[in-house]
C-alpha cells in the first residue's frame, strides 16, 4: 500500500508540475500593420508671385523669379507642370489689365531666366516640359522664372494666374 501511495504521489507531482508549466505563461503573437500611401502637396500663392515691379513702357528683356514649395512622401517621384490662365501648355502666358485690350506676354522657365520653357505637359510618368523631382518627406523649394520680352503696352497694372500641378 505504501508503494501504491508513493506511485500515486509521484504521478500527481509530475502531472501537477506539467499542468502548471503548460499554463503559465501562455503566449501568442499578433501583427501590427500599416500601409503608407504616396502623397504630395504644393504651396504657392501670394508668397510665390513673380512681380516684375514698376517698369517704363520701353523696358525689354525683363526677368523675375519666385519659389513654390513641394512636399512629397519619401522616394515618391513627381513631375510639376505650370499652366497660365490662357491654358497654353508651353507656359507662354499673357498678363491682362483690369480693363483694356493690351496684354503683356510672358514665358515661364525652369532653372534660370534663360532656362528651359516650363509648361504643363508633365504627367505622373513623364516629365514632358515640366520639372521632375523626388520626394524627401520634407518641403522642397522649387524656383520658377518668368521673362517678358517687351513692356510696350498701355500703362497700367497687368496680372495673370498660373496653376501649379504636381503629378505623382
Amino acid at each position: 500500500m505504501k508503494k501504491l501511495s508513493l506511485i500515486v504521489a509521484a504521478t500527481l507531482a509530475v502531472t501537477t508540475s506539467a499542468v502548471l508549466a503548460a499554463t503559465s505563461p501562455a503566449t501568442a503573437t499578433f501583427q501590427v500593420l500599416i500601409t503608407v500611401a504616396k502623397a504630395c502637396s504644393v504651396v504657392a500663392g501670394a508668397g510665390s508671385k513673380i512681380d516684375f515691379g514698376t517698369v517704363d513702357s520701353s523696358a525689354t528683356n525683363l526677368s523675375g523669379n519666385s519659389n513654390i514649395s513641394v512636399t512629397c512622401s519619401k522616394t515618391t517621384p513627381y513631375n510639376i507642370g505650370l499652366l497660365p490662365s490662357n491654358n497654353n501648355t508651353t507656359g507662354a502666358g499673357v498678363m491682362s489689365p483690369a480693363s483694356g485690350s493690351d496684354t503683356v506676354a510672358y514665358q515661364l522657365r525652369s532653372v534660370s531666366a534663360t532656362g528651359s520653357v516650363w509648361g504643363s505637359t508633365a504627367t505622373s510618368v513623364a516629365v514632358g516640359n515640366g520639372v521632375a523631382g523626388t520626394g524627401t518627406g520634407a518641403a522642397q523649394t522649387i524656383p520658377v522664372y518668368a521673362t517678358v520680352a517687351s513692356a510696350n503696352v498701355t500703362p497700367g497694372a497687368y496680372s495673370d494666374t498660373v496653376t501649379v500641378q504636381v503629378n505623382y
